[in-house]
């Protein structure tokens, strides 16, 4: 399969743009994963670098491994995966993306930040958090 690279600015309105160009490069039976991942990568960046950031999607694989990764311009702006109650209407983004992704991360340079994500596309499984590195 080849890849799915996609420039976009993360306003709310990107977000159902961005789970259809994945269910279309992906196909409708493979992506439900990879687009809940998208919608919440993309919520991140929303709530936590800016409205209108100017974002990279990049969706690669093969037939046993799907990666979402998602690039902004801010290294600062760590997500984190908190623990959330039940009355809170906000927090459960990284959880989520935790619980189908086979293991997710970040990776940053001077510049940049990206957060990634693993997914079997056969089969949702309990994530595991990857390495987190640092240039």
């Amino acid at each position: 399969m080849n890849g799915l690279t996609i420039r976009l600015l993360a306003t709310p309105g990107a977000v159902p743009l961005a789970r259809h160009a994945v269910r279309e490069h992906l196909g409708s039976d493979a992506s439900p994963d990879a687009e809940l991942c998208v919608s919440e990568l993309l919520a991140n960046v929303i709530a936590h670098v800016g409205d209108g950031t100017p974002v990279t999607l990049r969706i690669t694989g093969r037939a046993t491994r799907t990666r979402v990764e998602l690039t902004d311009p801010d290294p600062r702006a760590w997500p984190v995966l908190r623990q959330t109650g039940a009355a809170e209407e906000s927090g459960r983004g990284l959880a989520l993306l935790d619980a189908v992704a086979l293991r997710w991360g970040v990776t940053q340079d001077a510049r940049t930040k990206t957060v990634w994500c693993e997914l079997d596309p056969g089969h949702s499984r309990p994530g595991r958090v990857a390495v987190i590195t640092g240039g």
